[in-house]
């Protein structure tokens, strides 16, 4: 099995570590063979036999952890052990080396505890000029000419650039400051990230004010809290306080921006002025604030704009006409934004619409209504079409009718009359029966007369009853 670069290393540094220790025993053996006794030679050649068994059993266990493993150990594998910078004998302390999990190694700094492999002596001192052989791990003793040289290696601490400490709380306050400096740089990235993706849609002001925050590695969560705190914010998405005020819930932003995108949609396909959803800053449009503060949905917006655009923008001018007639405070340019505005009922709105088609249709006859009537005639469930067609036909019996009941003394025959009989409202039985009564009269009357006179009436009847 291939092992990793970091397995690899970490196994050159092993056997570099048994290399390095062999050429100091080495060095150290041929100073003493000239000072210390046999005895003393004997001993170091023991530990020197010793060292070599304990390193090879160091590396070889080093190996057959790594290549044992396919891909990166576990983190917390056992890996071997870390002297502080001293071999196996020489190292009074050791520390636990285990894997990271991400194919490189680690030290264990809670492992920390005594080395029982360590050779008393073997960081001993030799004997001075005049004095006798080297001391044990706490110096030698000399002779009449000189002490002994005691040799002490610092602990150190490799940080994960290569640089190295002797100082633990220099160690760690640099590892803490490695691990800062990385956190801000993935801080910047994201930012980096969130701001390109905002600023195609025009809400890059949105992020900037939380450039700090986001180099800092905020979490998700803490970051969403901070966002919606800032003025950019509550002035983008300015319609959610309203909503609150109203008791409705807030909306997130991507319902949002989605019933905005809805919104522009349909003014676009009915062929609204530009102005109507046009984007200012952060892509805000403040004209559908009001639709998003009051709670409209997209089908209702749509039925408002096909209200004002098909019965009224497109209608003909006596529509219009009447529309101001009855309701002055509707002007031309007003109808669109009057029938858009939320704060008005779209049932009043078509209440209105519908009379204004009534009393329409009755202006296309040459005759006349109220705005009340019309409003009833609306109530009633007249449409339109059915005005056009009805007071075409009263227009064309109309006068006849009034006529004849003046002739006869009977109660007047009025455009009132006729509409609750054509229309058939309150009051049409009664209008029926009095027509018929007045048709009769008529018939009675002219019975006797001449084919000619006969037929001149049925003409003048015609199309009216």
């Amino acid at each position: 099995m291939a092992l990793t670069a970091a397995q690899k290393k970490a196994l050159a540094d092993a056997q570099a570590l048994l290399k390095k220790q062999k050429a100091n025993l080495t060095k150290l053996e041929a100073e003493q063979a000239a000072l210390a006794p046999q005895s003393t030679l004997n001993k170091f050649r023991e530990t020197e036999a010793q060292n070599d068994s304990a390193a090879s059993a160091t590396t070889e266990q080093l190996d057959t952890a790594l290549a044992t493993k396919a891909g990166p150990a576990p983190v917390g594998t056992f890996l071997g052990y870390d002297y502080q910078g001293n071999t196996q004998q020489t190292g009074t302390l050791r520390r636990k080396i285990i894997a990271d999990g991400k194919g490189g190694q680690k030290i264990d700094f809670q492992s920390t505890e005594k080395n029982p492999d360590y050779v008393s002596g073997s960081r001993g001192g030799g004997g001075g000029s005049g004095g006798g052989g080297g001391g044990g791990n706490d110096g030698g003793g000399g002779g009449d000419g000189g002490g002994g040289d005691t040799t002490t290696t610092a602990t150190t601490y490799t940080a994960p650039d290569g640089k190295i400490f002797t100082d633990l709380n220099a160690y760690n306050t640099y590892i803490a400051d490695l691990k800062q400096q990385e956190k801000t740089k993935a801080g910047q990235s994201a930012y980096d990230l969130l701001f390109t993706q905002f600023q195609q849609f025009g809400m890059g002001a949105l992020v900037e004010p939380l450039k700090q925050f986001i180099q800092q590695g905020l979490s998700s969560s803490e970051f969403t809290l901070r966002l919606r705190d800032t003025d950019a914010y509550k002035k983008r998405f300015a319609a959610n306080a309203i909503r609150i005020g109203k008791g409705l819930s807030a909306l997130n932003e991507a319902e949002y921006i989605g019933l905005e995108d809805q919104y522009q949609n349909i003014m676009r396909q009915y062929g609204l002025p530009a102005s109507y959803y046009t984007r200012g800053d952060m892509g805000r449009q403040e004209g559908f604030e009001k639709f998003l503060a009051n709670d409209v949905s997209a089908a209702e917006l749509e039925d408002r704009v096909m209200t004002a655009q098909s019965r009224v923008t497109n209608a003909n001018p006596e529509v219009r006409d009447a529309l101001k007639q009855f309701y002055p405070g509707i002007g031309d340019g007003d109808i669109l934004a009057y029938t858009l505005d939320p704060e008005k009922a779209l049932t009043d709105i078509k209440r209105k619409i519908t009379a204004a088609e009534i009393g329409g249709a009755a202006m296309q006859r040459g005759l006349g209504t109220s705005m009340t009537r019309a409003e009833e005639l609306g109530a009633a469930g007249v449409t339109k079409q059915q005005a056009q067609q009805g007071f075409g036909t009263i227009a064309g019996g109309l006068q006849r009718g009034s006529q004849l009941a003046a002739i006869y003394g009977e109660s007047p025959y009025t455009q009132t009359t006729a509409e609750s009989e054509i229309f058939n409202i309150a009051g049409s039985t009664e209008a029926e029966k009095q027509r018929k009564k007045l048709t009769s009269l008529e018939r009675a009357t002219f019975s006797g007369q001449s084919g000619a006179s006969s037929s001149a009436l049925v003409r003048d009847r015609a199309g009216a009853y």
